[in-house]
This record gives C-alpha cells, structure tokens and sequence, in this order.
C-alpha cells in the first residue's frame, strides 16, 4: 500500500494515468458522435420513392369470401372498422377480419361522433370517416405539410387504412399542457389540424 501511495505522488504517473482517461474520453466521444450521425441519417425524411397506395388490394364485392381477408381496427371493444371502411359491431365481424356488410350495424364510411374539424369522439368511427375516398386529397395534404417527426412516422404506413389508423391515433397534438385533451371527446382526429382547444 506504502508502495503504490509513493508510485502514484510521482507526476509522471498522473501524467500517464491523465492521458489514458483522456484517450478514453475522445475515444468514447467520437463513437457516439458517429452513433449519433449515422442513426441521424436514418431517420432523415426521403423523397416519395413510393407513394402511398390509396386503394385497397382486393375488391370490395362480397367481403363474406374467406379468400378475401380483412385487417381491422382490432381493438374496440364494442366496434370494430374493417380496412374496407365498413363499421360494425364487433360480433358482427367475420372470420376473415371483415365486417358482416348483411347485417343492420354494419355501415360504410361512417362519420358518426366526428366534427366537420375531421375529430371523432369514437375511434372506429374516425377510422372509417378516415378512409372515404373524398378524404384522399386532405390526408396528401397532410402528408406534404407534416412536420419532419411526423414524417417519419406516417412514411412508415404502407396504405390508407394503415395511415388512418396512425392518424385517429391519439398524440401529442390532441393534448395541451401534455396531461388534458384539447378536446376531451372529441380526441380521435383524421383531420390536418389538431382539435380545438376548448375553453375552461
């Protein structure tokens, strides 16, 4: 012990010692930078190499054909929005994924709980509103002016039910002060612009 507290009072021990910690440092430094520069790279915005598919792969016929698969919205507990646009009760869903189309809850394209601010107070609704065909031109608007974050985000979607299911989505735009809903029903949004802020 004696013999180490006398080697390390020497100045060219600390000397040594002081430039292997600061090797070190540089060394860990420049690896995060290049961590940093490349996961950077990663997730820079790309020009439209494929632009969205705004149509759905298979026909909207007879969507009882079990050879017609259908993804849905999955979650609701009471209803459930088939990539078709069709809403209907969850036991009202098929075994294929798809929306029973013969049975009266069953319907199309339906805006039920939103506003004409494109917010729902139903997400199943939102969805379905989401995937009318006249709602195409709104949600390539969107895409065009939405920040690079939501970019990076929405690029990931491969089609337009796969976008209206992100965009109903609840984020950081539906909330204030990140704790409360700018609009407290109406928080599910396919809409360019986030919910209003309602007043207190």
């Amino acid at each position: 012990a004696v013999l180490w507290r006398r080697l390390l009072r020497k100045r060219w021990v600390l000397g040594v010692v002081f430039g292997l910690s600061l090797v070190y440092f540089l060394t860990s430094t420049f690896k995060q930078e290049e961590r940093t520069v490349r996961d950077r790279n990663l997730l820079q915005v790309q020009e439209h190499e494929q632009p969205i598919m705004w149509k759905v792969k298979f026909s909207s016929g007879n969507s009882s054909q079990l050879s017609n698969q259908c993804r849905n919205s999955v979650q609701g507990k009471l209803l459930i929005t088939d990539e078709l646009g069709y809403v209907c009760e969850r036991k009202d869903l098929l075994v294929n994924g798809c929306c029973n189309v013969n049975v009266p809850s069953a319907k199309l394209y339906s805006c039920d709980s939103c506003l004409p601010n494109g917010c729902c107070s139903v997400y199943e609704y939102c969805v379905s509103c989401c995937l009318q065909p006249s709602k195409q031109h709104l949600l390539e608007r969107f895409l065009n002016r939405a920040a690079i974050a939501f970019q990076n985000l929405f690029m990931a979607v491969e089609d337009r039910f796969e976008l209206c299911l992100a965009k109903c989505r609840t984020s950081s735009q539906s909330v204030q002060h990140e704790n409360t809903y700018r609009d407290p029903i109406a928080k599910y949004c396919y809409g360019e612009y986030p919910p209003e802020l309602l007043p207190v």
